[in-house]
């Protein structure tokens, strides 16, 4: 499958095209009342993003977002008395102000250059339901021919649902998208059970070497590596 190019690819959105600002976060826990700094959260993001990916693997449904923030907040320094009330008051406020909207260096560049190319693109996340609109908001909405929402689907990675959709809309068969993703157990398990290939966002080479189907999953630490890899697996441009 590794010989025969891909033609199309998708994009999870949080912490693969933008990052959670951390500096948002902090001004709107002070809101709350709550103190942390955007340095002491930034430090906390990889254990929040462990949980979520524990929460994936433990076979939860639905988007563990919450699971994934009040670990963040915890190792963040929030008291653990205002935990709970600060992840529910954050939750709905989500579809008002979506904290993951920093870009990640070079990443939106790549989408640009694959679709100049021809190539089709899709956002493929698990999110709030109002994602599309966040795309807009930042001016990228024209980049992808759709985006798949998680919260608005009603199913999820790792389901091959989600990814057979995007895949539709993409007007390719599964094994001819790649979709790129930081989770192993969202983005790079279920794109690999769904039939397609996987780059695998800041991941680590040595376990992707070590998994059953290796020869469909590269890895990339940034957006000059993530040209390299969709090229190693065929994509033009």
């Amino acid at each position: 499958m590794r010989n025969e190019p891909a033609t199309a690819v998708s994009f999870d959105f949080g912490q693969t095209l933008v990052e959670l600002d951390t500096g948002l976060l902090s001004a709107r826990l002070a809101e709350r009342g709550i103190a942390a700094s955007g340095e002491q959260l930034e430090g906390a993001v990889d254990e929040g993003w462990r949980a979520y990916n524990d929460a994936i693997l433990r076979g939860l449904g639905g988007h563990p977002w919450k699971i994934m923030m009040r670990r963040l907040l915890e190792a963040g320094g929030v008291p653990a008395g205002a935990l709970d009330a600060a992840v529910d008051w954050l939750w709905t406020e989500q579809p008002r102000k979506n904290l993951w909207r920093r870009p990640i260096a070079g990443m939106i560049d790549v989408v640009v250059e694959l679709r100049r190319a021809g190539v089709p693109v899709a956002v493929l996340s698990n999110s709030e339901g109002r994602l599309a609109e966040l795309v807009e908001e930042l001016g990228w909405s024209a980049h992808f021919v759709a985006v798949a929402d998680s919260g608005r689907l009603g199913f999820e990675k790792p389901g091959r649902e989600i990814f057979s959709w995007t895949a539709e809309r993409l007007g390719a068969p599964l094994a001819a998208v790649v979709h790129v993703g930081d989770s192993l157990a969202a983005d790079v398990d279920g794109a690999l059970a769904a039939g397609m290939r996987a780059v695998w966002f800041k991941g680590d080479p040595q376990r992707a070497a070590q998994m059953p189907h290796a020869e469909r999953v590269a890895v990339c630490d940034g957006a000059g590596a993530l040209r390299g890899a969709l090229r190693t697996f065929g994509v033009r441009f």
